[in-house]
């Protein structure tokens, strides 16, 4: 990976960035207003020599000096020094106590000893350093006297006594949430970075192209924009027949046109590797926009265990494929429109699905509908949970197979491509649905403003069901198009030995001819 892929997983992965920042930002100001505040105050000490007349005195007495005041240090936490602080001060602590406040600074090259205390207290922790550095003085005096009892030869001066400290040292709240904010960052860094090496799911048109191609699949014919208006508006032309959505269904439909130029597929089946893809929105758009360059369309839907064409076109199921499928009525019978292609929805669901999507039954009905449409349309079931969809591969020319961006993942398509392979099912090609805007090259910042002057997204849907939607084959009256019908009451017809006779759909209100 190089500085820009990493940029690209740092942008995916934003969020979590930036919510571990703002985590450890929060923790690092609790914590800094949950602990008890600390003062320091420092007393500071010389060491010095005494009875130095000359400059060779003065200066081995100063590298003498040196050479003690590290020794000297140590003596400042012994029980020497401390215990008669604590007695003389009568503290509430023990000498071990109080030799955990304290701590001892020589600097470099240097004669001084610094003793810090620290306390909660800025009074106590400047009384506690003076008595310290005076105790030390006279402990410093008594060890270094000669035996003869004459005066030490080394003297401690107090130069610079503590004084009470104003501020807390500890904590330091700026210097909490700074770090709080840094470790939340890198945090976030890393687990973005771990999420995107444990993350299969495909993100783009490149990883797809990837993926089908080390599966031994088909090419990936288009990728759709994801459109937050799509569950309002399933017919993209319905909602801007200009806008990106719509535009990425007509290069769907111009690379399906150049797949096999010497035999184009009529009966194209729409799949998935799993639910919730969006198979059933590009099975809807691809019959309109087919419909849109003048040919017959027919969309089935054939996913007879959630079949989901009649709700997001709001038609009406209870009558359809199967319906035909058992001998109750006829294909034009059950047949509805949307005003730009018909519909044969998948009618009562039945207990054995695959059986009857792998019967010759269905085969029949399929190749009727290609005699009498350009083009049929079958929404089917997904590929992996269940055998519906591999079961009626004898019967469709091909199969687009439908992943969707940031949730399908590359084992899924794979798998889903291998078992159709299985079954001899012929693959036309992969479409990347739901695809994010983001860092796409294959779209333009043009598009978005190259229509017509006159158009708007309301015109759309005029353009949309410019063609009445031709029935039984039989191409349709140049008038304008017939509204989509919402509702239609199902009427079955019983004969006198009890059995059910032909299903007929009847308009809610009857129009007079």
């Amino acid at each position: 990976m190089d500085l820009p892929d990493y940029l690209r997983v740092l942008a995916r992965r934003w969020r979590a960035v930036v919510v571990l920042g703002l985590l450890g930002t929060v923790i690092g100001a609790l914590a800094a207003l949950a602990v008890t505040p600390q003062y320091r105050a420092t007393s500071t000490l010389f060491v010095s020599l005494q009875d130095s007349n000359d400059t060779v005195q003065l200066n081995n007495g100063n590298t003498f000096a040196q050479a003690r005041v590290r020794s000297y240090a140590e003596v400042v936490v012994s029980p020497r020094v401390t215990e008669p602080v604590v007695q003389g001060l009568r503290l509430k602590m023990t000498p071990s106590q109080l030799a955990e406040k304290i701590t001892t600074e020589i600097p470099l090259d240097t004669v001084l000893l610094k003793i810090t205390v620290t306390d909660t207290k800025p009074s106590q922790a400047a009384r506690l350093s003076n008595a310290l550095a005076d105790r030390f003085a006279h402990v410093i005096a008594d060890i270094e006297r000669p035996e003869e009892a004459a005066p030490s030869p080394v003297r401690l001066s107090i130069t610079k006594p503590a004084v009470k400290p104003s501020a807390p040292s500890s904590p330091n709240l700026p210097v909490n949430v700074a770090l709080g904010l840094a470790a939340g960052l890198v945090l976030g860094t890393g687990l973005a970075f771990a999420r995107e090496s444990l993350d299969t799911s495909l993100r783009g048109r490149d990883d797809l192209t990837q993926c089908l191609a080390q599966a031994g699949g088909p090419a990936l014919l288009g990728s759709v924009t994801y459109d937050a208006r799509a569950s309002k508006c399933p017919v993209a032309t319905d909602d801007d027949a200009f806008g990106r959505r719509a535009e990425d269904f007509r290069r769907l439909r111009t690379s399906l046109q150049f797949v096999d130029i010497d035999h184009p597929p009529k009966i194209i089946a729409v799949t998935s590797a799993l639910p919730g893809e969006g198979k059933t929105s590009i099975s809807v758009n691809l019959a309109a926009m087919l419909s849109e360059a003048g040919s017959s369309v027919c969309l089935v839907d054939a996913d007879l265990r959630r079949p989901n064409v009649a709700s997001t076109l709001r038609l009406v199921q209870d009558a359809g494929l199967t319906t035909v499928m058992i001998g109750q009525a006829a294909p034009e019978q059950v047949m509805q429109s949307t005003g730009a292609f018909s519909v044969l929805t998948s009618g009562a669901l039945p207990p054995n699905p695959a059986e009857m999507l792998g019967s010759e039954q269905f085969r029949a009905v399929l190749r009727s509908l290609a005699d009498k449409f350009d083009h049929v349309v079958v929404d089917t079931a997904p590929v992996l949970p269940v055998a519906d969809t591999t079961a009626m591969a004898p019967a469709v020319d091909g199969y687009l197979v439908v992943a969707r961006c940031a949730k399908t993942s590359r084992s899924q398509v794979a798998d889903a491509i291998h078992t159709l392979q299985r079954v001899g099912a012929t693959m036309l090609g992969g479409i990347l649905n739901m695809a994010s805007t983001k860092g796409d090259k294959e779209h333009y910042s043009y598009e978005y403003s190259y229509r017509p002057a006159n158009a708007s997204r309301r015109w759309g849907r005029f353009w949309g069901r410019r063609r009445p939607a031709p029935i039984g084959g039989l191409p349709g009256p140049s008038k304008p198009a017939a509204p989509p019908v919402h509702t239609r009451p199902v009427t079955v017809a019983s004969t006198s030995n009890g059995q059910p006779g032909p299903v007929t759909l009847q308009d809610e209100h009857p129009r007079s001819e």
